[in-house]
């Protein structure tokens, strides 16, 4: 996945109707595939298609404190980032973003970002509308170079005249709006970076201009501005602006838009196989009361008399063992049928007097054996003189058998 890093030019450049921006999109190598400018607005293929997409934000428009900062963190550190900054900021907090650096070692002054809310938030919603699913907001200032000793800077032309960022230590830096002129924007320069050696970032198309009026200011060393070095300071910032408005959590709800047609596939899954089930269902119930229609209609062939039908097959088989009861049959299943059954088969062991005890219930009869009257073989004989009958034995517990009609 690609990164797409843009520059937006200050905010007095931009005016009501937006400005044209630069562009990188770097790879996962780290090396710059693509670089261009244009309208921020135009940018909806690249933004779509890039895995975050990193605002770095004009040094004019976003100011950087140092605040002596309570040890806090979280949603504490939050909530007392705008009394904190209260006294360095013209107007309200509430229409201001914060975003505070890290701690550094040895001070319990930390750096504090602050930004128009009412900017930062149209920039980060146009994204978001055009795709983003990961935004990060970086003041550009801290997007240049690190020098140690010294002071970096960038001058680059826009609608307004000249945007002059300058970076002098980690997190300490500034931007202004200058008017266009090239000898007075060095001389600003110098001014602001005091008696520290200054590395100027120019376009490389305008450096030869820059080299001549350089040569009367002294301390400045030019070098040509391109997106390598902004990229690889940008990486090493922990200060991200993006995180502090409300509109950033739109990013990760765009992401979520990527998931409706799979979500909507899912959903039209689960509805088909919800009806399929109960297709099946309806399907099998109709075949239980067609089953059922015909056992009753049979029942009623015979025994038309019968008043109160509730289960077809238990009382046929009740009336036909009345019947048969009737006619001098037994039931294979009745008690006298099974002792009977049992007692002949016991005529294949050597003793007959292992009998304890006789309980018939549920169409069953359990026999308890006296104990060590039978051997381990004595089962086997009196289920195999048993089976020719349809009856089936079986041990349920120690020295205890249970005797019922076969598929019963």
């Amino acid at each position: 996945m690609t990164t797409l890093y843009i520059s937006y030019p200050a905010r007095a450049a931009a005016g009501d109707n937006g400005a044209a921006c630069t562009w990188a999109l770097l790879g996962d190598g780290g090396n710059v595939m693509q670089q261009g400018a244009g309208a921020l607005g135009k940018l909806a293929d690249l933004v779509a298609g890039s895995r975050k997409v990193v605002l770095l934000l004009a040094a004019a428009d976003v100011t950087l404190l140092r605040v002596t900062v309570p040890p806090l963190t979280g949603a504490r550190l939050k909530a007392a980032l705008p009394n904190l900054v209260e006294e360095h900021v013209l107007g309200d907090t509430a229409d201001c973003v914060f975003a505070v650096g890290p701690a550094q070692p040895g001070t319990a002054e930390r750096t504090v970002a602050v930004v128009q809310r009412a900017w930062i938030e149209v920039l980060v919603k146009a994204l978001v509308a055009q795709g983003a699913r990961n935004v990060a907001a970086l003041p550009a200032q801290l997007c240049l170079p690190l020098a140690p000793g010294g002071v970096s800077a960038a001058l680059v032309n826009d609608a307004a005249g000249l945007e002059l960022t300058l970076r002098a230590g980690p997190y300490d830096g500034m931007g202004l709006t200058l008017p266009a002129d090239a000898a007075g924007a060095l001389q600003a320069v110098r001014a602001l970076a005091g008696e520290a050696p200054v590395t100027l970032y120019v376009p490389a198309a305008q450096r030869p201009q820059f080299e001549t009026l350089a040569t009367a200011v002294p301390g400045i060393a030019l070098e040509d501005d391109h997106w390598a070095h902004r990229i690889a300071a940008a990486r090493a910032v922990q200060l991200d602006l993006a995180t502090g408005i409300a509109s950033a959590s739109g990013a990760r709800a765009q992401a979520w838009r990527r998931w409706r047609w799979p979500l909507r596939v899912a959903v039209l899954a689960v509805l088909v196989n919800i009806v399929a089930v109960n297709v099946e269902w309806l399907r099998m119930k109709q075949e239980a009361d067609a089953v059922r229609l015909s056992m009753v209609q049979i029942f009623r062939a015979a025994y038309p008399n019968e008043k109160v039908l509730l289960d077809p097959a238990a009382q046929m088989r009740s009336n036909l063992a009345r019947a048969r009861a009737a006619g001098g049959g037994v039931a294979p299943d009745e008690f006298t049928a099974l002792a009977a059954a049992f007692g002949e088969a016991l005529q294949a062991l050597p003793r007959r007097d292992v009998i304890a005890s006789l309980d018939y219930r549920d169409r069953a009869l359990t026999i308890k054996l006296k104990p060590n009257t039978v051997d381990g073989g004595a089962l086997a004989q009196v289920q195999a003189a048993l089976t020719p009958r349809g009856l089936a034995l079986t041990e349920t517990g120690a020295g205890v058998w249970q005797l019922r009609a076969g598929g019963r």
